[in-house]
């Protein structure tokens, strides 16, 4: 019996356009899109929802926590859940995220961040 992937992933964007195009490429790759501004809406969604696979978030975000930040703070509670990292400004290594996280450096075509989820959600749940 071939596993499904998970159904929800965690978008995270304080830019409401920005949100609603990773939001909606992510959509159409089959996994249901939840939606955050800001780190501490991010967690408590996602301990609201147990059945998030994967995290996508801007670093810069408003409040005290940056993606970088959330990233670690999701990865050290579930740390079943992947992470994409994304930025316009900063740029970072995959190796400065948590576990298996990769960094995409904004701007970013969608079919580039639809082949990183399914290749990240089809990994982690063989």
């Amino acid at each position: 019996m071939e596993k499904q992937l998970p159904r929800e992933a965690l978008v995270v964007e304080d830019e409401p356009m920005t949100r609603m195009v990773a939001a909606d490429a992510i959509s159409e790759v089959g996994v249901k899109v939840l939606e955050a501004s800001d780190a501490g809406e991010a967690l408590r969604i996602l301990g609201d929802h147990p059945k998030v696979g994967l995290l996508f978030t801007d670093i810069e975000l408003p409040g005290g926590m940056d993606g970088v930040v959330l990233a670690e703070e999701v990865h050290s509670v579930r740390p079943d859940v992947e992470l994409i990292v994304t930025s316009g400004t900063d740029h970072l290594s995959d190796s400065d995220l948590p576990d298996s996280g990769t960094f995409l450096s904004k701007p970013y075509q969608t079919e580039h961040l639809q082949n990183i989820v399914k290749k990240k959600l089809e990994s982690r749940h063989r």
